[in-house]
């Protein structure tokens, strides 16, 4: 019992370091952008590099934990994260800051690709809803203070403090997290497929860097298809590999597939909103820092408040249903802010933040159950991973959306007419943000039932 307490609470702290530091950034980019003398926009590259290399390594991290053992692989995550972190918190430029965001990323992939399957390999069926509604708690607790306390230590100490303080907080967590004893293995001693790897990490790198460049720059498109290629070559390998990194037939599971894609899908609509109002409020409202971010607060504080209850509501009704609920009402309240205007009242942004937040509360740790509960033991490490990248895959194609959207409305120079183009840029976006969410309703309604 006692393990089960210290592998949960480390869960969720390295759970709640993650997206704090996502959502933290957000709120610090105009500063930063102040610094490095660049333009605000072009630092949505401070969040799509730390996407990139998460995503580029994930699927291989989830096979090496199986293989050495996921509380190893874990652990050694954890330092990673610390070090590059700290590193970030000393960046000289932009292009150094990206490039730091870009290897934070790598370490945090593997928190990413063992946390889930070493929470549900020491808890039984009938308590992971509720544990993995305490994580996704920890998550949205993340995100809630994020925005508030970066905007605080962005206002009185500066964006760079962000990145020294949590690395102080994930030293702490790198020594408890040496109290969790014993190890969980999928298949302790096997082979790594290098040839796959380097197949996946070459082809994610090229898609997910085309999507981002596309409009952009006239190699994208090369890109994008090269990443393809190099995608097919790596699936065409998994199939006939006698130890792949990526068990294809996990898909012919038709709950843990379209699970997956519901994943994708609502995270491809929602992981840009909390950027796209820090834009919104700092630089067509005027707000400064702290009132922005106290405003951005309304939603993750909905999803960490209500993200146990939904939890344990997946394990006592079908998750495809309690998930569901939850998409549809997170596309009811991204409806609510392609609505918003120059002179938009505030109660009404910080309104469609709470209809989010409480969609979001009901779709995550229900569809992470579903997942989770529709493999074997001896595929939890892999279903881990998936589920990451299928996260990480919508969080960053999220992203590029803001990116292409935001080059097309958005004038190069700030001055006249820039708020208004910006404005109408980030209506835009959302306009496309809910069809995506009603199409993963969608999905989400067809996965058929957990057994």
């Amino acid at each position: 019992m006692e393990q089960r307490k210290y592998i949960l609470i480390a869960v969720m702290i390295s759970s709640f370091i993650t997206p704090f530091l996502a959502s933290s950034i957000n709120v610090a980019i105009p500063a930063m952008a102040v610094d490095f003398q660049v333009e605000p926009t072009q630092l949505s590259w401070v969040v799509t590099a730390f996407l990139l290399g998460a995503a580029c390594v994930l699927i291989p991290f989830g096979r090496l934990g199986d293989i050495l053992g996921r509380r190893k692989l874990f652990r050694i995550g954890i330092f990673c994260v610390l070090l590059t972190t700290a590193g970030a918190g000393m960046a000289p430029d932009a292009r150094i800051l990206v490039l730091l965001r870009f290897l934070q990323g790598i370490s945090i992939a593997m928190i990413f690709s063992t946390s889930a399957a070493v929470l549900v390999a020491a808890y039984p069926l009938s308590e992971r809803g509720k544990v993995m509604g305490y994580t996704s708690a920890a998550v949205y607790s993340g995100l809630s203070l994020g925005p508030f306390l970066g905007g605080i230590i962005t206002q009185c100490l500066g964006w760079r403090m962000i990145f020294f303080l949590t690395a102080m907080v994930l030293l702490v967590n790198w020594f408890f997290s040496g109290k969790i004893k014993g190890e969980w293995y999928g298949e302790k001693g096997a082979c790594l497929d290098q040839g796959g790897c380097i197949l996946y990490m070459l082809g994610t790198l090229a898609v997910l860097g085309g999507l981002s460049a596309y409009g952009a720059k006239s190699y994208a498109p090369w890109m994008l298809g090269i990443g393809a290629l190099l995608t097919v070559l790596f699936l065409l390998r998994q199939v006939r590999a006698e130890s792949p990194i990526l068990d294809v037939s996990l898909f012919r599971n038709v709950v843990f597939a379209m699970s997956n894609l519901a994943s994708f899908l609502h995270y491809s609509s929602t992981f840009s909103i909390s950027f796209l109002l820090s834009l919104y409020l700092q630089l067509v409202r005027g707000l400064d820092e702290v009132t922005a971010g106290s405003i951005l607060l309304l939603q993750p504080v909905m999803m960490a408040v209500l993200s146990p209850a939904a939890g344990t509501l997946s394990d006592k009704f079908q998750p495809r249903i309690v998930a569901s609920i939850g998409m549809g009402i997170t596309a009811a309240g991204i409806s609510l802010l392609s609505l918003l205007q120059m002179d938009t009242p505030f109660l009404f942004v910080g309104g469609a933040l709470v209809v989010v937040g409480v969609g979001f509360a009901l779709f995550s740790s229900p569809n992470g159950n579903a997942i989770m509960s529709s493999v074997e033991p001896k595929q939890l490490g892999i279903a881990s991973s998936i589920m990451a990248f299928t996260r990480i895959f919508g969080q960053a194609m999220s992203m590029t959306i803001v990116t292409l959207l935001l080059r097309a409305y958005v004038l190069e120079e700030m001055g006249a007419g820039y708020t208004e183009s910006l404005s109408h840029g980030i209506q835009g976006i959302f306009h496309l943000l809910v069809i995506i969410c009603c199409i993963g309703t969608g999905i989400s309604l067809m996965r058929g039932r957990n057994q």
